[in-house]
Order: structure tokens, then sequence, then C-alpha cells
């Protein structure tokens, strides 16, 4: 079964700054929630998908991995210290966790126990309510700086909020997003488990999946600064680089000096300007 996007994980230093940010951009932001693990985040939620910004505010708590745990507060905090602000996984639609894991572990990318919490949200009349999830993670052992896993909502009624939805940019959904590599091809396997189809080769260098919500496209370092128009991440290894936008009007996105417009109808904002990230707006019609 082919699974679609569900979000990101954008981890950043300052994470009042970084929802500053996004709001310049047009989105509207979430309120800050707390995990019981150390992080805290802020969301921008888009039909079915969202971006959760990620501050690892209480480093005391953070757990660490251990046999056959991942820890998502540890691996986002060495992200943080070894590789700086980015994205640093990739979350796709859980529906069946059990069987996700089987066939992780059985592919040779999983080993892990499925994890299961919740926590109180903050709808935007201010009121509380609980949201749940359970969490399959997968590893691709020629990537130690992309997290990957699944993610099943136990009350989604209480978590996607159609006034986080509208937004003053335009946005009306995630297009896709895009990883890079030295070697796209070498990561093809693990992307094939992971996603539930096989990526397919577009150009050399190039691989593409169509998922029911957003492609996922991995590319040389080479062909993303030709098509984008900004440099690609400095690691050769498998990285989430970009987030592709669908929106009114990419022309209007202009909160940030050096939006630029690598091709018609496209605009991109920069690692530089979003904290180590590159935003991606593409008209559609």
């Amino acid at each position: 079964m082919i699974r679609g996007l569900d979000h990101v994980v954008h981890v950043v230093r300052d994470l009042e700054a970084a929802g500053a940010s996004y709001g310049a951009l047009g989105f509207t932001v979430g309120a800050r929630n707390r995990h019981p693990w150390g992080t805290h985040n802020r969301l921008v939620q888009l039909p079915g998908f969202f971006i959760e910004m990620l501050e690892i505010a209480e480093p005391a708590a953070i757990p660490p991995h251990g046999e056959g745990r991942f820890s998502f507060g540890a691996f986002n905090r060495d992200f943080l210290a070894e590789v700086g602000q980015g994205p640093s996984m990739l979350v796709l639609e859980g529906r069946d966790p059990l069987a996700e894991k089987e066939v992780f572990d059985l592919a040779g990318f999983g080993g892990f126990e499925i994890f299961d919490f919740a926590r109180r949200g903050t709808r935007p009349d201010g009121s509380e309510v609980e949201v749940a999830f359970s969490l399959t993670f997968a590893r691709d052992p020629a990537a130690p700086r992309a997290g990957f896993f699944t993610c099943l909502q136990r009350y989604p009624e209480n978590f996607w909020a159609p006034a986080l939805q509208r937004h003053a940019n335009g946005a009306s959904g995630i297009a896709g997003v895009v990883l890079t590599a030295a070697e796209p091809a070498a990561h093809a396997a693990f992307l094939s488990a992971f996603l539930g189809t096989d990526p397919r080769r577009a150009v050399d260098g190039w691989y593409v999946a169509h998922t029911p919500r957003g492609d996922v496209e991995v590319m040389s370092p080479e062909l993303y600064a030709e098509r984008f128009g900004v440099a690609a991440p400095v690691d050769a290894t498998l990285r989430l680089a970009a987030l592709r936008f669908a929106v009114a009007d990419a022309g209007a996105v202009r909160a940030s000096a050096s939006a630029m417009e690598p091709m018609e109808g496209v605009t991109v904002v920069g690692p530089e300007d979003a904290f180590g990230a590159a935003l991606v707006f593409e008209t559609v019609s």
C-alpha cells in the first residue's frame, strides 16, 4: 500500500523565531506544544499534511536510544548539533503500525518498537484537546542524517483544524518533498519499502515516487541546485532538502528578500532565510 506524506520535522534552535519566519511567509502557525521527552513544537497545517517546527527545549529530559528503541528527541538533538537547523525527518501517513513494522523489519530497515504517545493540544479557540499517535520508525543504514517514520493519528478529529489550514499566501496543499544524495539510486530499495512504491528514474541522478499526498523526489546535488537555484545540503548522504507547496500565485510570496524565481510559476525561499530548509512555492490553477 502506497503511503502518502504526513509531515516533515523541521528542527530549529529558536521555535518562536522560526514560527515568526513561517508567519512572515504567509503561513498560519499554531501555538507551542510540549512533548514529555524534552522537545517543543509549533505546527503549520495543510490538508492532510503539516510541518512540525521542533525545538530542543529541555535537553536533560531527552531519553537515549536503546536496543530496539528509537529516540525521536535524541535523533533531532544530534541532528541539530552535527548538521544544524533544517528538515530532519520525513513522515508518512500510518494506517496499521504492526503491518508497517513487519514490512520494515523484513526489508532490513526496521527493528524498532512502535512508539505510542499522547499529549494535550490547543485548538485555535484556545480550548485543550487530547491528541495521540503511534509511530513506526524505519532506518536507511546509508542515511544517518535523515529520519523516517509513519504516524497514525488516534484522534484525528482533535488534531486537524480547518482554521489553521487557511494561509495568507494561498497555500492549498503539499506538492511534494525533495531529498538530495550523491547517489540517489543507492537509496531506492529503502524508499521503495518505506513508501510502498518504487521510485522511478526520471533522468540520471533523479528519482521520483508519486504518493496519494505529494511526490517524493531524490536528486543529485547538481540537479537540485540547477532546478531550484539554491545549494544542496553539503552532506553526500541522503538528506531532506526542500518542501514544495501548491499556491494560487507563487509570485505573491515575497516576504524574503532572497526569494528567487528559478522558473516560471515557482518561487524559492532558500535555506539561509528558512532555517536550513528550502521552501518552494508553485503556482497551481
